[in-house]
Parts: structure tokens; C-alpha cells; sequence
């Protein structure tokens, strides 16, 4: 069976950098395991701004394009494969986990489908979600409800990775957690820890209009630590959290962003036994200096976490059930043939941008 129909969609092809052409292509063709989906909705990720601006490479064979990007999408499905039949109809409401192992594979059976060498990764080294239909396994495809819209769907895949980073976390209820970077994910992080009884989650960041819209979701506390004009701004992180924390540094800290400052804040506000969790994806060359001998006699963890195993159906659920409120944090949506124009909106935080998506088909 050829792996392309005789009907054409809509879709935007990367090339390279500030290459991107709205073209008319093929629909796929769902092979034995696939689903066939319509897209309705896409999220723009900081990773999709990286790809486009030339920041980062693709998980190409070279790096490059061509490629349709996207990989934070809902939509209905339209056709399966023979084999899918059993799991999914024509009409089911879906989300696609970009991610998409090989079930035998040796990581996959240790439950740890994210460090799968034979993975394809939808947008990223496949075709993915900025086109009218795009082709999902259907091992790494989930239903979605319809108390959740395809906006607040396409989220799942940033807060299914945050939710994965916040296990690593193992934060109690009665812990100080300190979370960096008020961007979509340390947005949806305050909430999630909120929804588990956290007592006091604190949000630094550097810019006002995010930090304010984090205690609208649930932060406890939020510090500025870059502009001093601020009524937010502190210029002592460690000492202020001591203030809150009966002279005690943070118990635990996660990294939703990538800046070294951040991880050298907090190795310094997080105390005795504590966790630091790092999430934000930094540049190939960033190395991170570590106080050896503090951190050894404070006991510490330090942590990594790298996308979504095994979170994709509790991050479902926390939008089903509301404990992560999904339309406060999408500020801006943008049609497919302006692309170009949202992801560079994204990436200038222009209008107070927070978070971009894609509405492909209504």
C-alpha cells in the first residue's frame, strides 16, 4: 500500500532556518498500527521557535529538513490501520504523544519509553502536527475527553513532561518548593503541585505579567530576581525563602527553565536533604558548576528529567478534572498559515505572549 493518498492537505515544510513554505502535500496513508488524524489544534513549543530560528538541529538523519514540525497536537481521528481497529474508532477525539517507541525495546520494557534508541519523534525527526492531517502510532495515541477542548488538549504533551519532572521531584506537602522559570510548563508545575496539597510553592522568575498570572494559578509566593522596579523584586532569593521557611531554605526546587543562573540559584536557596530537579533543555554547550562540598554535607539530590514515560493519562485527567486550568495559560492562538508569524511572536513574548497555538481546523 503506498504510504500517501491521492488527496492533498494543507501544511507548513521546514527547510531550514527562516525557511518555512505553506505547500500542498499528500495526505498520509496510516499504516497496520497507525491512526490517521484530522488536526485541530498545535502547540508552539520553545523547541519549535529553536528549529526554526536555527538554535537547534532536528533528530533528522542530517539535522535538516525538509519536515513538518509540530509535535503538541490534537485532532479527530479519520482512518486506522488493520491493527489499531480494536483501540480506536473514526471519530475518536485524540492527542498524540509525539514520543513513539518501540514497545519490545529494551528501555520500553524497563518502563522508560523516553531513552528508546529506536524512537521516532513526531516533529522533531517525522513528520508532525502543522498540516490539516498527520499520521500517530497508535501504541503513543490517547483519548481525549469532551470535557477537554483540542486547545487545552494540545497542552498535554508539556504537562505530561512536567508532570514526569515533578515525580522526580517527590515533594511532600508540607515542603517549600521552589519553581523556576513562569513559562507554560512552570506554570502548569504550580498547579500540579498545588493539586497534590504542596503548602507553599514559591515562583521566581524575571518578568512581572508571568509571575503575576503564576499566583492567579496557585503560586503561594513570586519573586522577581531581574527587574528592580518590580514590587515583586528581590535581590536576596535564598534570604527571602528563609523568611517564609522559618529560617530554612527551599526543601526542593525544579528547573522549568533552561538559564544557568537559575540552576546556580538554586543550588544556593535549597537546603539540608533537598532535591533540585533540572527540566529546561539547555544549549549544547552549557555546563553546570556544582559546590561539591556543600552540596555533599546538605545531602542533596540533583535530579534530571527528560520528557513524558508513563504521565500521559494522569496529564489527561488533570485537564479533564480542571486541577490544571489550561485556558489560562494559551494567551494568543493563531491560524496554520500564519506560522511563521506565531512562532515568532512566541519567541519576542510579544503582547505578553505566554503561550501560542496553532488552530488548524476548527
Amino acid at each position: 500500500m503506498s504510504n500517501q493518498s491521492s488527496e492533498t492537505m494543507k501544511t507548513q515544510v521546514f527547510y531550514e532556518a527562516e525557511q518555512m513554505q505553506l505547500e500542498e502535500k499528500p495526505v498520509p496513508v496510516p499504516a497496520a498500527d497507525d491512526v490517521l488524524i484530522h488536526v485541530k489544534s498545535v502547540g508552539i513549543c520553545g523547541s519549535d521557535v529553536a528549529y526554526y530560528f536555527g538554535k537547534s538541529s532536528l533528530e533528522t538523519d542530517d539535522g535538516k529538513g525538509p519536515l513538518v514540525l509540530g509535535h503538541e497536537f490534537t485532532g479527530e481521528v479519520v482512518a486506522i490501520g488493520d491493527q489499531a481497529r480494536a483501540r480506536f474508532s473514526v471519530g475518536d477525539r485524540v492527542v498524540a504523544n509525539p514520543v513513539q517507541a518501540n514497545p519490545n525495546s529494551k528501555w520500553s520494557q524497563k518502563g522508560l519509553p523516553n531513552l528508546c534508541d529506536e524512537k521516532r519523534v513526531l516533529g522533531v525527526s517525522i513528520d508532525g502536527g502543522f498540516a490539516e492531517y498527520a499520521v500517530s502510532d497508535s501504541n503513543w495515541t490517547y483519548k481525549i475527553p469532551d470535557s477537554v477542548t483540542y486547545d487545552q488538549g494540545a497542552l498535554t504533551e508539556p504537562l505530561a513532561c512536567g508532570l514526569y519532572a515533578i515525580n522526580n521531584l517527590n515533594a511532600e506537602p508540607d515542603h517549600t518548593v521552589a519553581v523556576y522559570g513562569p513559562g507554560p510548563i512552570g506554570l502548569m508545575m504550580v498547579q500540579i503541585l498545588k493539586s497534590r496539597g504542596v503548602e507553599q510553592v514559591i515562583l521566581v522568575g524575571t518578568r512581572d505579567y508571568r509571575l503575576k498570572r503564576g499566583a492567579e494559578l496557585g503560586a503561594d509566593h513570586i519573586f522577581n530576581v531581574a527587574d528592580s522596579s518590580s514590587g515583586h523584586y528581590t535581590e536576596d532569593l535564598g534570604q527571602a525563602i528563609q523568611d517564609l521557611n522559618s529560617g530554612e531554605l527551599a526543601d526542593r526546587a525544579i528547573l522549568a527553565t533552561s538559564a544557568l543562573s537559575a540552576v546556580d540559584s538554586a543550588l544556593e536557596v535549597t537546603g539540608r536533604h533537598s532535591t533540585i530537579v533540572l527540566f529546561g533543555l539547555p544549549g549544547d554547550e552549557d555546563v553546570m558548576n556544582v559546590p561539591i562540598l556543600d552540596t555533599i554535607l546538605m545531602d542533596k539530590t540533583i535530579r534530571f528529567s527528560w520528557l513524558a514515560p508513563n504521565t500521559w493519562e494522569e496529564a489527561i485527567q488533570l485537564i479533564g478534572d480542571g486541577a490544571v486550568d489550561m485556558n489560562r495559560i494559551i494567551s494568543h492562538t493563531y491560524p496554520l498559515d500564519d506560522l511563521v508569524d506565531g512562532i515568532t511572536k512566541v519567541r519576542n513574548r510579544e503582547d505578553n505572549c505566554t503561550k501560542g497555538v496553532i488552530k488548524v481546523s476548527e
